[in-house]
């Protein structure tokens, strides 16, 4: 069987989750979130270096999907890693995440190119982190339920002979702080450190030639969004062949109204919980609207990956957390600290200088199609060089199923776009036909 049809079959597996894995705590060992262990690797030390992207400490990484053949392990190799980045205040922040080398060869033109992966909404738990996920694509304990789903994006990337750096973003993973789900910045950071960081790696077949791509939906779309946004500003030594932003939450404002009362309506908690944990200034402000189940609920949803915040408070609204029956827009709409801070949020005031492809589906009502399609148009009207994919599909009638359909049904193209890119095939903008585009 050629190596790249059974690189595909890996793939598959993985997202077929055929391999579960059980993890628990032991007495000896300390029960970092919610009984899973979270190892010592991930303990940030007191010091970090001075340069972003400059790795802090690797370890291997164990591929709980891996095959065996005569070039090598399919789909490769993978290497643990730590990192430094700068967080939303300018300070610094140790960041995980993981190297894979693939075992296929690459067929394009130049060097091994390199793609930074930027994963879905994954939680708030470190236990949740994707670099985790790798390692243990499906944890159940009784106590948490954690889905490594992007391995099978990681996989695919691989089996094109592509190298992947995966970041696990500010505090996820990493045990010193709450993960700061959707900000901009950390998110944006996070990413293109990761791209300094692989290049750093002893023994990687990236070199300084290396075309860079970056690879994200939801959560992950917003993140390349946002790196492809700030990349000539904050890394100019990084040039970039392509980004591939899939439901991006570029408007903070429409996606909280959006989540309240959905299947992931627990987001909200981890956005709340991400904005004080970035600006502490906002605590009081927060604590002065949640009542005693708020409160009580934030807390809770700090450790919970996706799995666990889809039973617990699916389809909750956030009315139950306030202390006067509002719901989080509302709370937002009374407080200019609120509104101040996810207006910096907002992605599409500033044209990438790379060629960017913005998919969204017209049926999401998760993150809403409409402000993807704004970024999408605020870009075109900046100058930039942007392709625009709504993925037209049938309304399933539940907010998660819309979408998630379209990070399904759009991966391959989305990953055979990229690989243009990061083979030298220019992008031709589709800008133009906007006004018709739904």
């Amino acid at each position: 069987m050629p190596v790249r049809t059974r690189l595909l079959a890996t793939a598959v597996a993985a997202a077929a989750c055929l391999c579960l894995q059980i993890l628990q705590a032991t007495a000896s060992q300390a029960e970092v979130s919610r009984g899973v262990t979270i190892p010592a690797f991930y303990d940030p030390p007191a010091t970090l270096p001075a340069a972003d992207g400059a790795v802090v400490r690797t370890e291997p990484l164990p591929l709980a999907l891996s095959l065996p053949s005569l070039p090598g392990p399919l789909p490769g190799t993978a290497t643990r890693l730590m990192y430094k980045s700068t967080d939303s205040a300018g300070g610094p922040v140790a960041v995980t995440g993981a190297y894979l080398e693939p075992t296929a060869p690459w067929l394009g033109p130049g060097a091994r190119p390199l793609v930074a992966l930027a994963p879905g909404t994954m939680g708030q738990g470190d236990q949740c982190a994707a670099s985790m996920g790798l390692e243990h694509p499906l944890v159940l304990n009784g106590k948490t339920v954690s889905v490594g789903y992007e391995d099978l994006s990681v996989y695919r990337l691989l089996a094109e002979g592509v190298a992947v750096v995966v970041t696990d973003y500010v505090g996820l993973g990493a045990t010193d702080r709450l993960h700061t789900y959707v900000n901009r910045l950390d998110g944006a950071h996070a990413v293109l450190d990761a791209v300094r960081a692989a290049r750093s790696l002893p023994g990687s077949s990236v070199t300084a030639a290396s075309r860079v791509g970056l690879f994200g939906y939801s959560e992950g779309g917003g993140a390349t969004a946002a790196a492809a946004e700030l990349q000539p500003s904050y890394a100019p030594d990084i040039t970039l062949s392509g980004t591939y932003a899939g439901a991006p939450p570029a408007d903070l404002t429409a996606v909280t109204a959006a989540i309240d009362g959905s299947d992931l309506a627990g987001a909200l908690g981890w956005a709340v919980n991400g904005f004080v944990q970035s600006d502490p200034a906002l605590r009081p402000v927060v604590d002065a609207h949640l009542g005693t189940a708020g409160r009580a609920a934030l807390a809770d949803l700090s450790t919970m990956c996706v799995g666990d915040a889809i039973l617990a408070y699916g389809s909750q609204h956030s009315t139950a957390w306030t202390n006067d029956g509002s719901t989080i827009s509302e709370v937002i709409g009374e407080e200019p600290a609120l509104q101040a801070f996810l207006g910096e949020q907002r992605i599409g005031r500033t044209a990438p200088a790379s060629p960017v492809r913005v998919a969204t589906g017209v049926s999401d009502d998760l993150v809403p199609h409409a402000q993807a399609r704004r970024l999408a148009l605020d870009w075109c009207g900046e100058g930039a060089d942007v392709t625009y994919v709504p993925v037209v599909l049938p309304d399933a009638g539940r907010a998660l199923l819309n979408h998630l359909g379209p990070l399904l049904s759009d991966q391959g193209d989305a990953i055979g776009w990229l690989t243009a890119r990061l083979s030298g095939v220019p992008a031709v903008s589709n800008c133009w036909t906007m006004p018709a585009q739904p």
